[in-house]
């Protein structure tokens, strides 16, 4: 059975520590990188220490290794989860070696971060099938030749019943308990399992394998980043510095975004979709999307705030934004054709491409029609659609939730962006 102690072989030698940190100088290439580090974060702890890592990096030309672990807890990333993929990104682009850490280890035991109750760990099959999915979506941003992919079971797996309780006696429980969820759920008699202790110190321990030199989360993991700096200390290495970003709230501009919420923008979604999504977001949520999503200096961006505030149509703005997301995640063109699009739509126009279905059964009613057409997931969701006004067929509203079609092809719309020319025979 593997003790804590031991390392994976491809880990580089533990720094000395009781010798004088050698001075490197501050360049303006240094100054550089620090503001493109800073560039819409939350924090950077030490802010000195990172610098003199950067300089460090220059002077000899050895890249710092910056870490990012994401769990498989779902199959898809949105963009909430961009928002450190591109600052790793920003730091990929410098020089420096980014790690993205697929979690398939910690993702049993669930991450108690921001939680009120104990999360249901999944399983290895979920675990197996989320993380397949995870790098693929995540290349769409970091560059996938100069990504090391890492998955913590290597080391984790390895440590046994042994090298647990070793790691588990580098903290203690009254440390532990000043994590602001715990000391919640404690006071407030909510349960807390045991094994939700061993979460912050195993992501810490990843660090040690790793032997990070700075770790990014959102701004709900600070204090299982700074776990990794105090298990490094314990392990006689460097410690990392850690940099949070903010949490991205969602389209309704108040809850983070999250699947679960139905607030989000999945970067595999349609062109389409994810275009009409981003210009549904409130004029002042997007400044935050320019900062935490777009590529754009922080001088152009500034430039269309006061744009705005002289006068300038915020939408305008926004589909900028717009198109440059979609942009990302297709193409060009395909954002191009978004804007066309959604345009299209807002006139009450039909877009020249949509399904072609054909049904028999004429005369057929319209909740079974829009059901069958795959319009509404079923006919009772179909008529409480017609009750709202948000059923058309060839442009009239549709207000009679007994109304039948007969023989003959017909566009039906839903809602702003779902169309179908049926066919009735």
């Amino acid at each position: 059975m593997s003790s804590v102690t031991s390392q994976p072989s491809a880990a580089a030698p533990a720094q000395d520590l009781s010798a004088p940190a050698p001075k490197y100088p501050i360049t303006d290439k240094v100054r550089e990188a620090m503001n493109i580090s800073l560039r819409g974060c939350e924090e950077l702890l030490p802010e000195t220490e990172w610098l003199h890592k950067l300089a460090r990096a220059e002077a000899t030309g050895v890249p710092l290794r910056i870490k990012l672990g994401l769990d498989p807890t779902a199959p898809d990333i949105h963009l909430g989860h961009t928002v450190v993929l591109n600052k790793m990104r920003q730091l990929q682009d410098l020089g420096h070696t980014v790690i993205f850490l697929i979690g398939d280890f910690t993702s049993m035991i669930g991450d108690p971060s921001g939680r009120n109750t104990t999360r249901p760990p999944l399983t290895a099959e979920q675990i197996k099938a989320n993380a397949e999915t995870y790098y693929k979506q995540a290349s769409l941003v970091l560059d996938p030749e100069k990504t090391e992919i890492r998955y913590n079971s290597e080391w984790s797996d390895a440590l046994g019943a042994r090298g647990m309780i070793q790691l588990a006696a580098k903290y203690t429980v009254a440390r532990m308990m000043e994590r602001d969820d715990f000391t919640k759920r404690f006071k407030a008699g909510t349960p807390i399992s045991i094994h939700e202790f061993l979460y912050p110190l195993m992501q810490g321990y990843d660090s040690v394998a790793l032997r990070a030199d700075l770790e990014l989360g959102g701004t709900d993991q600070k204090f299982n980043l700074l776990m990794g700096r105090h298990l490094q200390q314990e392990y006689g290495q460097e410690p990392q510095c850690i940099l949070t970003m903010p949490l991205l709230e969602g389209l309704d501009g108040v809850e983070k975004m999250s699947k679960s919420k139905g607030n989000y923008v999945g970067i595999t979604e349609p062109a389409n979709d994810m275009f009409a999504k981003l210009l549904s977001i409130s004029d002042e949520l997007m400044w935050k999307y320019f900062t935490l999503l777009s590529f754009r200096s922080e001088a152009e961006i500034a430039k269309l705030r006061r744009e705005v505030a002289d006068g300038r149509n915020p939408k305008e703005v926004k589909v900028l934004l717009a198109k440059e997301i979609t942009a990302r995640f297709h193409s060009p063109r395909a954002a191009d054709e978004a804007e066309a699009d959604f345009n299209l739509r807002a006139r009450g126009g039909v877009p020249d491409e949509i399904p072609e279905v054909s049904l028999p059964g004429a005369p057929l009613a319209i909740g079974a029609l829009l059901k069958q057409a795959g319009l509404a997931p079923s006919t009772s969701e179909a008529l409480r659609l017609v009750d709202q006004g948000g059923v058309r067929v060839d442009g009239a509203v549709v207000s009679d939730r007994a109304l039948k079609l007969s023989s003959g092809t017909y566009v039906v719309q839903v809602g702003k962006r779902k169309f179908a020319r049926v066919t009735l025979a």
